[in-house]
């Protein structure tokens, strides 16, 4: 029993390492898939335990990331990040022209290029230049 402690161990850690938080559904739900396969295989030796791990594997993904992208869409007004309009540059260091009308100026000193940043004189979110 000892000796296949190592290698099953090996293949969980090697399915963390191959799992990621940013990528899209579908790809999310196929590494799923192909990490249940190896650890159903390598924990039961048989095609069966490979199957029913793939099949999980693919499921749990691809519920992660639909909840993942509509919780995205709910966060920033029903439009994901990409889809975020870029603040204009102001002339002023760390202050920005707000997409949304009447145009306010937005401090966004201390926050990173590309991050999502609220208008909070109109509610709508918009992108860091």
């Amino acid at each position: 029993m000892k000796k296949n402690c190592l290698p099953v161990s090996a293949l969980v850690l090697g399915a963390f390492a191959l799992s990621s938080c940013d990528t899209p559904v579908g790809q999310g739900a196929g590494i799923g898939a192909a990490t249940g396969a190896i650890i159903g295989g390598a924990a039961t030796g048989h095609v069966r335990g490979a199957a029913v791990g793939a099949a999980i594997g693919a499921g749990t993904g691809a519920l992660i990331g639909a909840a993942v992208e509509a919780d995205e869409r709910g966060y920033y007004g029903g439009r994901s990040m990409g889809d975020l309009p870029y603040a204009r540059p102001s002339g002023s260091p760390g202050i920005v022209i707000s997409p949304y009308p009447p145009h306010n100026l937005i401090d966004v000193r201390g926050i990173p290029s590309g991050a999502a940043v609220r208008d909070t004189s109109t509610g709508g979110y918009f992108r860091k230049p």
